[in-house]
C-alpha cells in the first residue's frame, strides 16, 4: 500500500463496528525501586518498594484497545471478569475508551480476573504473578455470554474470537455453541486467533503463529517452501483465508488467490514484543471489516504491531497518525532465513558472487551509486571500536567508575545492538539515538545530556585522530592506496567510467571529509562532482538525497537503470524501495578481501539482489551486470 491507499483504508475503518469475544486480561506493571528496600519489622525479609504502578489492557482487551485507538466506529466486548478489584479496573479501562461493555459479565464464584502482574527492576521484568489460572466457566455464564453476542450480531460488521488462556471462557460447551452460532449466520466475518483450539471454530478466518501452524501440519517452518506448504495445508484444511504470522519476520497470507508474503518491518528502536500479536490481529480484522483484500489487511496489521512494539513496558496501541507515519516509508526485512543460512546461498558459476534475486532480462544500468566507507574505502575501518566505548561513557557519565558490572554489561549490550542496527546511516542520526539511550538509562541528569551535535563532536575527535594517522602514512609513502581500499575497487570504478555510466558517491560521513578522502585515495575525479556527504542536518540523509536527485534526473526513465553498491543496509534498502538493483558488498574491512558473514546477513535482509565480498572477480561481475 502506498500512503494514499493506507490513509483511505484508515478512513474506512472509522465506520466499522467490531465485536470481540475472548479472554480479557489485565497487565499490571510494578516499577520497583530496589535502592529504597528495607528489612520488614515483622519478618526481617527485605521489602520490594514500588515506585509506581500502571494498568494496561491485555489479551482480548488489548485487541479492543487497538481497535478503539485506530478509530473504529464502535467496539463491543464479550467476556468474563471476576468480582474483584482487578475486574473493576478492567471495566473502567474499557468504559473510559467508550467501548460497549454490556457483554462483559461478572462470575462471582470460581473466577478471578485474568491478571499478569509484572514487577520491573532496572527496566528488566522479574518473576511474574498470574491470576485466573484456576477458573471454571459456569454453564449459566456460558449461555448468557452467547445470548449477549447473538443479540449484538445484527449491529456488528466483524467478530473477533480471541482464545489464549487455558482456563478462560473457551470451555468445551462454549466452543461447541459458539461454533454453531458462527455457522448459523452467514453475513458476518468471524476471525479466530486461538492458541489452544484453532481447529474448533469452523467457518472463520484464522490467524495462526508459524510455530503453531508447523505443529498442526507436522512440517518444518525453516525454509520458504516449508512455510508455503504449511500455509496451503491449513487453508485447504479450514477452507478460509489464513494469516500465518512470523513475528518480526512478517506474515504469510493464503487465500483463493494463492500465497502472499508480507516482509517484516525493520525497527531500529528498542522493542517490547508483548501484545504484538494482539495488535496484528486488530489491524487485520479492522481492515477486513473495511473491505480490504487479505494481503492489505496483513500489511495494516504489521504497521499497527510495528507501532505498538516500540512502546515499552505496556501493551501499547496505535493511532491512525502513528500508523500513517510508519507506513509512509517503511523499512522491511527481506529473506531473513537466507540471511541466517549461508549454506543456502546460490552462486554465479565458478565465482563467489551470490545471486539473491535474478537480474532483470534487460540490463541498462546508466547510473551507479557507491557507498564509501567499507564499500570502497577502509580509511575509517574500526570506527565501531571507537563509537562503542564513547557511547558507553556518554551513557554512564560520572558514574562510569562506580557502575556495577551488571549495569555496565547491560549498557554495552544495548550499545552494540544499536550500532549493529544503525550501521550505514549518517553519524548525526546515530548520535540522536545516543541521546535517547542516555535518557533511557538515567545515569546522567537531564542537565548533563548533550544534543546529537555535541555527541557527534566527541566521536569525531576520536575518529579523526585515527584517520589522520592513516592519511599521514599514505602521504609519507609508508602505505599505499591498496592498503586502504577494498580489493579491486579502484580498478572497478575505472572500468565503469570507461563504459560511460555516471558514478555517484553517497556517504553518511560529513561532505568535506568524504571529498578529501576520495581525493587522497585517487578516485575523486571519477565521480565528476557527484559526491554526496552529510550536511549536518538529520532531515537530509545523503543516501536518500542522491537517490531522489537521480530519480529527478531520470523523470522520463525507469528506476531500473539505477545500480547501487553498498556494505550498509541504508543504501541497499533505499535503492530497493525506489525500484533499483543492488549489490551488497559484504567486505572484510580488516583484510580488504573475502566475505564478512555478518554484513552478508544485514545486506540480504535490507534487500540486496547480489552479494560480493570484494571486486576481485570483476571479469565475471561486469558481464553479469551489464549483460555481455
Amino acid at each position: 500500500m502506498n500512503s494514499m491507499e493506507l490513509k483511505t483504508l484508515l478512513e474506512k475503518i472509522s465506520q466499522v463496528r467490531v465485536g470481540i469475544v475472548g479472554d480479557f486480561c489485565l497487565d499490571v506493571y510494578l516499577l520497583l525501586e530496589p535502592g529504597a528496600s528495607e528489612p520488614s519489622l515483622e519478618t526481617g525479609l527485605s521489602t520490594r518498594p514500588v515506585r509506581s504502578q500502571r494498568y494496561s489492557l491485555g489479551g482480548a482487551g488489548n485487541v479492543a484497545g487497538n481497535l478503539q485507538a485506530m478509530g473504529a466506529k464502535s467496539v463491543s466486548v464479550f467476556g468474563v471478569i471476576g468480582q474483584d478489584p482487578f475486574g473493576g479496573e478492567m471495566r473502567q479501562l474499557l468504559s473510559a475508551k467508550s467501548m460497549d461493555t454490556t457483554g462483559l459479565l461478572i462470575q462471582r464464584e470460581q473466577w478471578e480476573t485474568h491478571v499478569y502482574m509484572k514487577p520491573y527492576e532496572r527496566e528488566q521484568e522479574q518473576h511474574r504473578f498470574d491470576f485466573g489460572g484456576f477458573n471454571q466457566l459456569h454453564p449459566s455464564t456460558s449461555r448468557l455470554l452467547l445470548d449477549k453476542l447473538a443479540s449484538a450480531l445484527p449491529a456488528l460488521d466483524i467478530v473477533i474470537i480471541n482464545e489464549q488462556v487455558t482456563h478462560g471462557i473457551h470451555s468445551k460447551e462454549f466452543r461447541e455453541k459458539l461454533s454453531a452460532l458462527v455457522l448459523e449466520q452467514g453475513g458476518i466475518c468471524f476471525v479466530t486467533d486461538s492458541r489452544h483450539y484453532p481447529d474448533d471454530y469452523a467457518g472463520t478466518v484464522r490467524k495462526v503463529d508459524i510455530q503453531q501452524g508447523a505443529e498442526l501440519c507436522g512440517k518444518d517452518p525453516g525454509d520458504a517452501r516449508g512455510r508455503e506448504e504449511i500455509a496451503r495445508s491449513l487453508y485447504e484444511r479450514w477452507g478460509k483465508t489464513l494469516f500465518l504470522t512470523r513475528g518480526e519476520n512478517g506474515c504469510i497470507v493464503c487465500d483463493a488467490q494463492g500465497v502472499h508474503e508480507i516482509p517484516g518491518l525493520l525497527i531500529l528502536s528498542p522493542v517490547d514484543p508483548v501484545g504484538a500479536g494482539d495488535s496484528m490481529l486488530a489491524g487485520i480484522a479492522a481492515a477486513l471489516a473495511a473491505g480490504a483484500e487479505p494481503f492489505q489487511a496483513a500489511e495494516l496489521g504489521s504497521f499497527v504491531a510495528g507501532v505498538t512494539v516500540q512502546k515499552l513496558m505496556q501493551t501499547g496501541t496505535a493511532t491512525p497518525e502513528e500508523v500513517l507515519k510508519l507506513g509512509a516509508d517503511p523499512d522491511r526485512r527481506y529473506r531473513p532465513d537466507l540471511a541466517r543460512r549461508h549454506g543456502d546461498a546460490v552462486f554465479h558459476p565458478d565465482t563467489d558472487i551470490e545471486i539473491v534475486s535474478a537480474l532483470p532480462h534487460r540490463r541498462q544500468f546508466t547510473h551507479v551509486i557507491f557507498d564509501h566507507d567499507g564499500t570502497l574505502s577502509t580509511l575509517r575501518q574500526g570506527w565501531e571500536k571507537i563509537m562503542e566505548p564513547m557511547m558507553v561513557r556518554a551513557i554512564l557519565g560520572r558514574n562510569e567508575r562506580e557502575a556495577d558490572q551488571a549495569l555496565h554489561d547491560h549498557i554495552v549490550t544495548a550499545v552494540r545492538d544499536y550500532i549493529d542496527k544503525t550501521t550505514g546511516i549518517q553519524t548525526l542520526v546515530q548520535m540522536k539515538g545516543l541521546v535517547n539511550l542516555v535518557r533511557k538509562f538515567k545515569c546522567v541528569p537531564e542537565s548533563g545530556i548533550l544534543d546529537e551535535r555535541g555527541y557527534k563532536r566527541m566521536f569525531n575527535e576520536e575518529l579523526s585522530a585515527m584517520v589522520i594517522g592513516r592519511i599521514s602514512k599514505l602521504e609519507r609513502g609508508e602505505l599505499t592506496v591498496g592498503d586502504f581500499t577494498i580489493k579491486g575497487g579502484v580498478e572497478f570504478l575505472h572500468a565503469l567510467q570507461s563504459r560511460g555510466v555516471r558514478l555517484y558517491l553517497a556517504s553518511g560521513t560529513d561532505q568535506e571529509d568524504v571529498e578529501r578522502e576520495a581525493t587522497i585515495l585517487g578516485y575523486h575525479r571519477l565521480f565528476e562532482n557527484r559526491i554526496y556527504g552529510a550536511v549536518g542536518d538529520v532531515a537530509k540523509e545523503a543516501k536518500r538525497m542522491v537517490l531522489e536527485r537521480i530519480l529527478s534526473d531520470l523523470a522520463d526513465e525507469a528506476p531500473e537503470r539505477i545500480l547501487t553498491f553498498g556494505d550498509g543496509p541504508v543504501e541497499i534498502r533505499e535503492t530497493h524501495k525506489k525500484g533499483g538493483y543492488t549489490v551488497g558488498v559484504a567486505s572484510d574491512e580488516i583484510r580488504r578481501y573475502g566475505l564478512n558473514l555478518s554484513k552478508r546477513a544485514r545486506l540480504i535482509e535490507a534487500g540486496a539482489d547480489l552479494i560480493i565480498p570484494d571486486y576481485a572477480q570483476m571479469a565475471a561481475l561486469l558481464p553479469l551486470l551489464f549483460g555481455e
